[in-house]
């Protein structure tokens, strides 16, 4: 008999082990019967390990599956994540010719998931040896591009660049009829996940403040209306990420209407309705958190935010779809003292920025953030791409097994991501070059023919941001104003009002007195027709109740005339010929026409300015596109602004100029509107507004990013450098170590190394192609890590700085030709570069 995994016997000579035979699958050998020996000190289950089997049942398996076809299917699921465990039956079936029956989909998928749980263990036992099993040691320090610091390096701008963002694909349908989940287990090995008691810390930090519904309409008017349930009346009161802001802006309008079409009332038929994850800019996964039973709260985003500051900690940017108006909410948060203290911020990305004002653009966008390198911030929606093939197989899959495939999704996309960070610094730094040296001519051109320098550029972009964050429809001033002489107005005219109604009363009574009435309250107008006691009385009860309202009314604007007088420092009450109340009262004449005015003024500015993006030349299809669509949806908006305006222009003394919205729409410059002359907002003269000042800036501002980029690669391309020369040391003292110790261990450290130092390998790779591109001006050599040492304590002293030599010698690791990774390029110009790669990666794998 041939052990696969040992012989017993070698243990206890003793033992007389006995002959049984058992159902088997195994999709590399046609067989269907297996005969193995069962020993009085095993159970069942480690015999058919020994053999190369899993049990799918602990004490009385009637079926074991082979664990090269577990790990088969494994393996095919890391790459097609839809492939579903139904579908490998299926195949299993299929290639032992016989009919499929759903009790092989059963017993795989139990089997699936002890193989998992088993990977899991041995997992655990190999970052134990590598000293990488502490708390949140991944979340910190799995992208050494972001973490590795190194002893004198340039300080960058952010501590570190994260992107964090909802979906709703991984949604899992809820059990109907109140029914009992047959499957309990609860998922939690893993640090992937926030807890849902962490999160729900945060889940009345801020209160929604819904957009007005619709009515809906039903066929039947009597019908009762289905009450909410007190769990949606809950998610009702969560805020959303625009909830926090002191005002709704037109950005969380917009995106608070994009989720309410998405929402739909859908939450109660879902448990858990998507994902809200973190990455940081290598698009490595920081933490993901279930969202449950509703869209995206504020919870979440506050949730990952306090994790960031607790375990990261530094000057970070985080890039969100709605960060302009989230950054409010967080400030207005338990952790908003924390995060104001860390000096960390919030941006749009830089796609999902085009949609919003260029109000926001001006402050929010990465262009215009000093710091941000080539950084777009989509990074989660690239992963959202892939993780999408998960929903299929997550809908109607437990809560446990939804975590377990969501896991080991994000753990291999990890994988794939450190192997890639090397040509992710590569092809950053080549586009960094290739701007610069395409666009600082035409820049340094463009900046002689309008004789203006780097200061005026400043000048121009604080000039900008001012104007901007002063664009509005109507002044504070003039509303102060307003607010004072329309007080004053209607407080005399109640008081004529009011006055008006004495008089009467008073003529009634000496009316009455001349006809010889007694003395009463209130007075009616005597009339010469028929009346009753019924309809005077409640016609006296109306008036005196009118009499009351009246006098109350007065007593109430006088007190907020005084409030106003009181705030606003207003010592002598303005009389009706004093010149600012005359001044104020001339506004409010015109005030519609200007505040129609205000409004399209500060449409059309934006919409010429996205239209300015729009028409760059190097905008991508996609981009254009996107920025077009949002064009439209605010063209109709700037088309309603037209009509009010036209409207209020009608109506004053003398009528002005309306506006044919034909020939408007058509106009791409400033200088084509004339209407924009009579706002208090002009900038037709301003020289950061015209078409070659637009130009300038944008030159500008993509070349200083690209410098920024190639900073940030120098650093980030070092630190990756030295990671993977440290890691070489780190893994050559643990082997070493564990050869003799634990060589069970060692196996499996062994082949967690064997594919760790392929990546490394590739990077590496790539890490000298960015060494040897022309315009190259970082340093070559690797530097000294700025923290403690990536060996565990034990090894520290008698580690030395490993080599190719010693790590085959000692870790018993070869390398041949055949095993060097496959780099595919996908720049045109790398295949001239591929032979010298090739020779550098076999002296550093040999």
């Amino acid at each position: 008999m041939k052990w696969r995994y040992g012989d017993p016997s070698a243990h206890d000579p003793e033992v007389l082990p006995t002959d049984e035979e058992i159902t088997v699958i195994d999709i590399y050998d046609t067989a269907t019967k297996l005969s193995f020996k069962r020993f009085p000190s095993h159970s069942i289950a480690e015999d058919l390990a020994l053999n190369g089997y899993l049990a799918t049942a602990p004490l009385h398996p009637e079926l074991a599956i082979s664990f090269r076809t577990l790990e088969l299917f494994r393996s095919i699921r890391l790459f097609k994540a839809s492939f579903s465990t139904e579908a490998f039956a299926k195949l299993l079936c299929h290639m032992y010719t016989i009919p499929y029956r759903r009790f092989y989909r059963t017993a795989l998928a139990d089997a699936f998931d002890i193989y998992l749980t088993l990977l899991r263990d041995v997992k655990t036992q190999v970052m134990g040896a590598l000293g990488r099993d502490a708390p949140g040691w991944r979340a910190k320090n799995g992208c050494p591009a972001c973490n590795y610091k190194i002893v004198g390096e340039e300080p960058p701008t952010f501590n570190r660049m994260i992107v964090m963002d909802g979906n709703n694909s991984l949604k899992r349908v809820a059990t109907s009829g109140g029914r009992q989940q047959a499957d309990l287990r609860v998922f939690e090995d893993h640090d992937y996940f926030l807890p849902r008691d962490f999160v729900d810390q945060y889940a009345n930090e801020v209160k929604s403040r819904q957009v007005p519904r619709k009515p809906e309409l039903v066929e039947d008017p009597h019908a009762v209306p289905e009450a909410e349930s007190e769990d949606e009346a809950a998610l009702e009161a969560e805020g959303d990420p625009t909830d926090g802001a002191e005002q709704l802006g037109a950005c969380a309008s917009n995106w608070k209407a994009a989720a309410a079409d998405e929402k739909k009332r859908m939450w109660s038929i879902y448990d858990e309705s998507g994902i809200f994850a973190s990455a940081c800019r290598h698009s490595l996964i920081l933490w993901i958190a279930d969202m449950v039973r509703s869209g995206e709260l504020a919870k979440y985003g506050i949730a990952t935010t306090a994790k960031v500051l607790t375990e990261i900690g530094g000057k970070n940017m985080h890039g969100y779809d709605i960060g302009c108006e989230f950054l409010a909410t967080v400030n207005n948060s338990s952790i908003g003292k924390a995060f104001r203290d860390s000096g960390s911020c919030f941006c749009v990305n830089a796609f999902h920025g085009y949609s919003h004002s260029y109000t926001c653009q001006v402050k929010f966008h990465p262009l215009r953030i000093v710091g941000m390198g080539l950084e777009d911030l989509e990074t989660m929606e690239r992963i959202f791409s892939a993780s999408n093939q998960l929903a299929s197989v997550t809908r109607y899959a437990s809560p446990y097994r939804r975590r377990v495939l969501i896991a080991m999704f994000f753990e291999h996309w990890d994988s794939e991501k450190y192997s890639n960070i090397g040509l992710m610094l590569y092809n950053n730094y080549r586009q960094a070059l290739q701007i610069i040296e395409e666009k600082t001519p035409m820049l340094h051109e463009a900046m002689s023919a309008l004789q203006i320098t780097e200061a005026d550029l400043e000048k121009y972009r604080a000039e900008e941001r001012e104007y901007f964050s002063s664009l509005r429809d109507e002044d504070p001033e003039d509303l102060r104003d307003v607010l004072y002489v329309e007080a004053l107005r209607e407080l005399e005219e109640l008081r004529d009002t009011s006055a008006r109604y004495y008089d009467r009363t008073a003529q009634a009574a000496d009316a009455a007195a001349k006809a010889g009435s007694g003395p009463v309250l209130t007075f009616l107008t005597p009339t010469s027709g028929p009346t009753t006691y019924d309809a005077d009385l409640s016609a006296t009860r109306k008036l005196e109740t009118r009499r009351r309202y009246l006098r109350d009314r007065v007593d109430q604007l006088t007190a907020d005339v005084n409030e106003i007088e009181v705030r606003f420092g207003i010592e002598k009450r303005w009389e009706p010929m004093d010149e600012k109340y005359l001044k104020a009262v001339k506004y409010i004449a015109t005030r519609t026409y200007q505040r129609a005015l205000g409004r399209l003024q500060r449409l059309v500015i934006q919409r010429l300015f996205e239209l300015h993006k729009m028409n760059i030349a190097q905008t991508g299809y996609k981009a254009r596109t996107y920025i077009a669509k949002n064009l439209q949806r605010r063209c109709k908006a700037i088309r309603t602004a037209v009509k009010a305006y036209n409207a209020a222009a009608s109506a004053l003394d003398p009528p002005r100029e309306t506006i044919d919205w034909s020939t408007a729409s058509h106009y791409n410059f400033i200088e084509q509107f004339p209407f924009l002359q009579d706002t208090r907002n002009d900038l037709r003269e301003k020289s950061w507004a015209t078409p070659a000042g637009r130009e300038v800036m944008r030159l500008s501002e993509r070349v200083a990013r690209a410098h920024e980029e190639i900073k940030n690669v120098h650093r980030e391309l070092r630190r990756l450098q030295t990671w993977i020369r440290d890691e070489e040391q780190l893994f050559t003292a643990v082997l070493a170590d564990l050869k003799d110790k634990n060589p069970e261990l060692h196996g499996a450290v062994l082949e967690f190394w064997c594919r760790r130092k392929t990546a490394n390998a590739r990077n590496t790779a790539y890490i000298h192609a960015t060494h040897t591109l022309p315009g190259f001006s970082g340093i070559r050599e690797p530097g000294t890590h700025d923290g403690p040492s990536l060996l565990p304590s034990h090894l520290q002293g008698a580690a030395t700085l490993a080599g190719p030599e010693m790590l085959t010698e000692m870790a018993g690791i070869s390398v041949g030709d055949s095993e060097l990774p496959d780099l595919v390029e996908e720049e045109d110009d790398m295949d001239e570069q591929m032979t010298g790669l090739l020779e550098f990666m076999h002296t550093l794998a040999l």
